[in-house]
């Protein structure tokens, strides 16, 4: 008889899932427990669909934490997914009896929020409106209807008056969006918020923007914008205020990795380690921060296998995993290019010994990277040799000043025709309101005048 484990991530990997075989390094019960909100069932859900080893113990928490709210879709998707991989388990058979109870509780409060809100329109208070929309929102949110949460909190925006209610509408909003995976909604909502005057020493909502905008450009894969919000988020401010999207062991670990793969080496001293309050979240995630000191020192090798060591526990982010390989592809080039600047040729043994596996060797890399134009490199597979290619400074320096001068003489002719068309009066001017349409004809030869000027010119 078929493994029904095999047969679970069979199912998973032929619909496009990502399948971690290593253990990762973290507890799954300390980890969830860094944040609250339906993001629990999102990463629990995802481990147990991800990880081999965890899957089990993922699945069988994601059904505990459907069964402590309302939404019955993701109790049915959670236990539908232990039953094909561990159909034995006391979790994996449906409890239909909450499944009815639920779903008759669900409609009798949306009915019952849906009349108040009629009434509430009736009576014409604004208030009222905004609350009896703000509750509706959050209760289809609680019960799975993201679209109709969202045209909730959308409807809610008339009716706010205070920085601080469209601050809230905005989180709400946001946190919606992040759900559905719309991150340019995410950054439109974010926007809109980041223009509302707050007070200076209010850096709990400044944080909660950052971070919030960080995901949502890793989303888009904007690395660099990504990492520079996390590196603006506030230490200080208490993780309750953003825990329903992130922990702080994440904001180190999204801002050190998305640092790696976008920044230089002065900027990663300067906005990471130098950086006051990003070391403290850094604190809690040591080895982010051992590989860039690790880079910023020049040992290169060394950083690559710190961060390849957590490369499972980050393929079982809910934010990281689609972007990991693309963010590690960069960092490993990064390495490999500033290791190569000092020299003129480097022997392929040193460079497998540095950067290659056993399973990839580092000249098919090298050679991927010199086709994709990232390293300006020759490889000798003859002698065994990589040998980096210097441009020619004085052939640079003269295409450049080509360049300069013939911007210089473009614009030099577009001013002087500028000029020629003031001072012979043939600038085009608009008609007032009401002018006649023998006006407009009249227009003609000025149009006329105007092209026999410019082919003088030209």
């Amino acid at each position: 008889m078929a493994d029904p484990m095999m047969i679970y991530f069979t199912a998973v990997d032929n619909h496009g899932g990502i399948i971690v075989q290593g253990t990762p390094k973290f507890d799954l019960d300390l980890y969830i427990q860094n944040y609250k909100g339906r993001t629990r069932f999102d990463r629990l859900f995802l481990i147990g669909r991800s990880s081999v080893p965890l899957c089990v113990d993922a699945l069988k928490a994601a059904v505990a934490e459907a069964k402590r709210g309302r939404d019955v879709g993701r109790y049915r998707e959670a236990v539908e997914s232990l039953r094909l991989a561990a159909p034995n388990e006391p979790e994996a058979t449906f409890d239909q009896a909450w499944i009815d109870v639920t779903e008759t509780s669900n409609r009798n409060e949306t009915h019952r929020l849906t009349t108040e809100l009629k009434g509430y329109k009736n009576n014409l208070v604004k208030e009222s409106i905004r609350m009896g929309n703000e509750d509706l929102g959050k209760h289809l949110e609680s019960i799975g209807d993201l679209n109709g949460a969202g045209d909730s909190f959308n409807k809610m925006r008339p009716d706010v008056i205070t920085p601080k209610q469209i601050m809230d509408v905005g989180k709400h909003l946001v946190r919606v969006s992040l759900q559905r995976r719309e991150w340019s909604l995410t950054m439109a909502h974010l926007n809109k918020m980041g223009g509302v005057q707050l007070p200076d020493d209010d850096h709990t909502l400044q944080t909660y923007i950052k971070i919030a905008q960080g995901i949502s450009s890793l989303g888009q894969e904007r690395f660099q914008e990504a990492a520079l919000s996390f590196l603006q988020a506030d230490s200080e401010v208490g993780s309750s205020s953003y825990n329903e999207i992130a922990s702080p062991n994440d904001v180190a670990v999204y801002g050190g990795l998305l640092a790696l793969a976008s920044m230089d080496r002065d900027s990663l001293q300067e906005k990471v380690l130098d950086n006051p309050s990003f070391r403290t979240f850094l604190e809690r995630e040591p080895h982010i921060r051992r590989a860039v000191t690790q880079f910023v020192n020049g040992r290169y090798s060394a950083c690559i296998a710190t961060i390849e060591e957590y490369r499972t526990d980050y393929m079982l982010d809910i934010y990281l995993q689609r972007h990991l390989p693309k963010i590690y592809g960069a960092i490993r080039s990064k390495c490999i290019m500033q290791y190569l600047i000092p020299f003129s040729r480097v022997k392929l043994d040193t460079m497998q010994a540095a950067f290659g596996t056993p399973e990839k060797p580092i000249e098919g890399e090298l050679v991927e990277m010199i086709k994709a134009g990232t390293l300006n490199a020759r490889i000798n597979t003859i002698d065994g040799l990589v040998t980096v290619t210097t441009p020619n400074p004085r052939l640079k320096m003269q295409r450049e000043a080509l360049e300069t001068a013939q911007n210089y003489e473009k614009q030099a002719i577009d001013r002087l025709r500028r000029m020629g068309i003031a001072a012979a009066d043939l600038e085009y001017k608009g008609q007032r309101r009401g002018g006649s349409v023998s006006n407009l004809m009249n227009t003609g030869p000025s149009f006329q005048t105007d092209l026999s000027f410019d082919e003088s010119m030209g």
